[in-house]
C-alpha cells in the first residue's frame, strides 16, 4: 500500500516525518508522499526541508520510501496554477491541492483550478460537479477516497462520479496523527463502503502504487 497524501510537524501533524514514515511502515505501507499543508507564503521552505529528508531517508531505507509533495490549501484558485509550476521546477514529485470538501469552507473554484492545472491528485473533491469530474478523467488527475472523519462523508459520490465518467481514484489516510494510518482490510472496506466492486477497490490500490512510482517512488 501507498498514503499519497499525510501531514507532519511542518504543518499541522503531530509527527516529525520519520516518526510517521515508521508509523506507515509498520501498519504495511511500502511508501508515502509527505504533502504538508502549503500556501503562498510556505509551499518552498516546505519543499526545501522535506526534499533534504527524503533524500537522506532514502539512501538509509532499502524497503520503505518517501516523496515529497504539498497540498496547497485554501489557496486562492487563480494561484493554484502558477504554484504548481513552480513547486514542480523546486523539486516537488506530487501535488496534492485541498478540493471543496463539504466540512471546510473552501473557495469555489478551487476544484476546477486544481484540475486545470493537472495537479496529481484533488483530495476530497467534495460535491464534485459533472463538469468536472469529466474535465479531471480527461486530464488523468486524481480524485480521492479518504479515510479521513468528515472529508470521508462524500466519498460514495466521489466514487459514483469517478465511475460515471472515468476518473482515476487513489485512496489516501488523510495522515496527520497516530492511529490514522488504516491498514489494507480497513481500507479495502472504506472502498467497498465507497460503493465500489472488489475488482474496483483493487484497481484503486494499484492506482495508487502507480502514482507513487510515477512520481519518483521506488518498487520496494
Amino acid at each position: 500500500m501507498y498514503d499519497l497524501h499525510t501531514h507532519t510537524t511542518f504543518s499541522d501533524g503531530v509527527l516529525i516525518p520519520s516518526e510517521s514514515a515508521r508509523r506507515a511502515k509498520v501498519k504495511g505501507y511500502k511508501g508515502i508522499a509527505i504533502t504538508d499543508h502549503a500556501d503562498e507564503s510556505n509551499f518552498l521552505f516546505l519543499l526545501e526541508k522535506q526534499l533534504q529528508f527524503k533524500e537522506d531517508f532514502n539512501m538509509a531505507s532499502s524497503d520503505f520510501k518517501v516523496i515529497i509533495g504539498l497540498e496547497f490549501t485554501h489557496v486562492i484558485p487563480s494561484n493554484i496554477g502558477k504554484m504548481t509550476e513552480i513547486a514542480r521546477r523546486n523539486g516537488a514529485d506530487i501535488i496534492v491541492v485541498h478540493g471543496e470538501t463539504i466540512v471546510e469552507p473552501v473557495d469555489s473554484g478551487t476544484n476546477r483550478a486544481a484540475i486545470e492545472a493537472m495537479v496529481d491528485i484533488l483530495a476530497h473533491p467534495g460535491l464534485i460537479s459533472e463538469e468536472d469530474a469529466i474535465l479531471a478523467a480527461k486530464n488523468k488527475v486524481n480524485l480521492e477516497i479518504t479515510t479521513r472523519k468528515g472529508h470521508s462523508l462524500t466519498n460514495a459520490y466521489v466514487a459514483m462520479m469517478a465511475k460515471k465518467y472515468g476518473c482515476n481514484l487513489v485512496i489516501d489516510n488523510d495522515f496527520h496523527a497516530p492511529g490514522d494510518y488504516m491498514d489494507y482490510e480497513m481500507c479495502y472496506k472504506i472502498l467497498l463502503g465507497a460503493g465500489l466492486s472488489d475488482i474496483e477497490a483493487k484497481k484503486v490500490f494499484e492506482n495508487s502504487k502507480n502514482v507513487f512510482m510515477n512520481r519518483g517512488g521506488f518498487d520496494v
